[in-house]
Order: structure tokens, then C-alpha cells, then sequence
């Protein structure tokens, strides 16, 4: 069975080279880009087994299913810039891709790195996330444009080892990473005709923060814990606050 790597990017210059070469297992790779600032698409254009295709961003879910559509192989794998595969996941997923019997997808767990260290906690402990599908059975939730979710036709699995996410690179980068997906998620909720009260706005986010950083753990993660759950509840205050704008605009 063979295997198409896709990748989707946005000013990743910095991670671009990384993990094409870390897909040393993929049959193609297939880089959508959303029209980079930066050196991303020059860069992954050097590499003889990359295709480069720029495509406009709408969200997440629509860039995926485009992306998706572009491949050749019966096997999908997508990547974020930003995560890498150990040898044994590698391993891992040639073979799962040769079962007569393969599910239809399969979840990676995750390890999530703060700049050099990882997280051990603050809710970060049981996430995992489809990323290794077949490509006839699989396609991208239009509704869900954020976080999107992956409709499988069939059974899943999960794969043991880890795929590693660093998506923590510092303060500056991770809070414009959850401004972006804030203002994404306020989509959503304005087509469900959501309108944002003092409990949207103040004690969702509380309740996020305390639950990944008390219940979840996040203080064992020290400084990283706060700065990681503080992150995710101004996220919710982001995204309420963009909603109230989209209403007073309509």
C-alpha cells in the first residue's frame, strides 16, 4: 500500500525542512500552503519529492479536505509542521498500512513539548487525535472548522507509540496560536446563534483553568502548567469576545 504525507502551512519556515525530512517513509508529499510570507514554500520546493500547492485558507476543515483531495496514494497521513515521528512510529505505521486487515483510521497519541521539555499534564495526558486514515473512508467535518474532526467510514484503532507535537515554542507564539483558533471557534458558535454572557466571557474560562491546571495536573508541569493553562482560558475569552463583535455587526 502506498502513503501520501500531507502537510499544511502557513509562515513554517522555521519547522518546513524538519519534517519533510522526517517523512523519509511517505511515497509523496504534498505541501498546501495558504500563501506563506516567509520562506516556507521556497524552502520545501528544494526538496524533488515535494509537491508545493498554494491554496487559499478558509479553515482548517476545508484546507484538509483539499489537501485530501490532491493525494494519489490510497493511504493518508497527515502532519503538522510542527510534529515529528520516532523511528518506532514509523515503523508502526508501514506495517499497519500493509494489514489485510487495517482499520479504516487509526489515533496517534501525543507528546506535547514546551520549547526542549515536555508536558506531562494539564490536560494534555490523554489526548490523541486521527491522523493515518484511508483515503476512500475519511473526510473533514465542514461544521467543526477548528479542531477539526475527521468522519470515519469503518472501524478505528490507535497506534502505541507517540507522535511528537512541539507546539510550544514560547509565550509570544503559543498566545497568537490560541488568538487564531479563538477567533475560528467564534465562527462556529456564531452560526449556532450563540449569544456571549458574563458566564461566557468569565466563568468559562475560569473553569478551563482550573480544570487543566488543578484537576488535570497542570501544576506538576510547574511554570510551563501555568502558562499552558492560562493560555487555553484566555483562548475561550478571545473567542467569546470575538463573538460579541460578529453580533453587534449583524
Amino acid at each position: 500500500m502506498s502513503l501520501s504525507a500531507l502537510i499544511i502551512t502557513y509562515n513554517e519556515e522555521h519547522n518546513i525542512a524538519s519534517v519533510i525530512e522526517n517523512l523519509d517513509i511517505a511515497d509523496e508529499i504534498i505541501v498546501i500552503d495558504s500563501f506563506s510570507t516567509d520562506e516556507t514554500t521556497r524552502i520545501a520546493a528544494t526538496y524533488k519529492n515535494v509537491t508545493v500547492v498554494q491554496h487559499p485558507f478558509e479553515n482548517y476543515a476545508t484546507q484538509r479536505n483539499y489537501a485530501i483531495s490532491l493525494a494519489k496514494s490510497s493511504w493518508i497521513l497527515f502532519l503538522d509542521a510542527d510534529e515529528r515521528l520516532s523511528p518506532e512510529l514509523k515503523e508502526e505505521i508501514l506495517e499497519t498500512i500493509q494489514m489485510k486487515e487495517a482499520y479504516s483510521a487509526y489515533y496517534f497519541y501525543r507528546t506535547f513539548m514546551f520549547k526542549n521539555t515536555k508536558i506531562r499534564f494539564s490536560g494534555s495526558q490523554t489526548d490523541k487525535i486521527l491522523r493515518l486514515f484511508k483515503k476512500e473512508n475519511a473526510h473533514y467535518n465542514l461544521d467543526k472548522i477548528v479542531h477539526e474532526k475527521l468522519i470515519v467510514t469503518g472501524k478505528t484503532g490507535k497506534l502505541k507509540n507517540k507522535l511528537t507535537h512541539y507546539s510550544y515554542r514560547n509565550y509570544s507564539d503559543y498566545k497568537q496560536k490560541m488568538i487564531f483558533y479563538g477567533k475560528l471557534k467564534a465562527k462556529e458558535e456564531f452560526k449556532k446563534g450563540i449569544k456571549p454572557t458574563f458566564f461566557h466571557f468569565y466563568i468559562r474560562p475560569l473553569y478551563l483553568f482550573l480544570n487543566k491546571y488543578i484537576f488535570r495536573l497542570g501544576f506538576l508541569d510547574g511554570t510551563n502548567g501555568i502558562i499552558i493553562c492560562y493560555l487555553k482560558a484566555f483562548s475561550i475569552y478571545t473567542r467569546f469576545q470575538e463573538l460579541k463583535r460578529m453580533n453587534s455587526n449583524h
